[in-house]
């Protein structure tokens, strides 16, 4: 079992930036595919940003690419999500997933609200 905890989540005003932290707990995170899906009030969950076991690639959605990037450090056992010049329909709850494969999601954090106004 791993557990994944998110952090840095917070409000920011369009055009601004934040970076949002992912810790994981246990000795395989680098066993593990990492990434970033949303939801937003009222909307069907996201799809973000995913990050392969040695960070050698990586994948986003459609509304984020370009402006947010995925990372991680597998000797701090973390994963991170710089997001640039936010818009206020990045407004959602984040949450930190993990698996084995890309599209395959077997753990996921409690998610962190990040709030963008205009």
């Amino acid at each position: 079992q791993v557990k994944l905890v998110e952090s840095g989540g917070g409000l920011v005003q369009s055009g601004g930036s934040l970076r949002l932290s992912c810790a994981a707990s246990g000795r395989t995170f680098s066993s593990y595919v990492m990434g970033w899906f949303r939801q937003a009030p009222g909307k069907e969950r996201e799809f973000v940003a995913v990050v392969t076991w040695s960070g050698g690639s990586t994948y986003y959605g459609d509304s984020v690419r370009g402006r947010f990037t995925i990372s991680r450090d597998n000797a701090k056992n973390t994963v991170y999500l710089q997001m640039n010049s936010l818009k206020t329909e990045d407004t959602a709850v984040y949450y930190c997933v993990g698996g084995l494969k890309i599209g395959r999601y077997d753990f996921w954090g409690q998610g962190t609200q990040v709030t963008v106004s205009s």
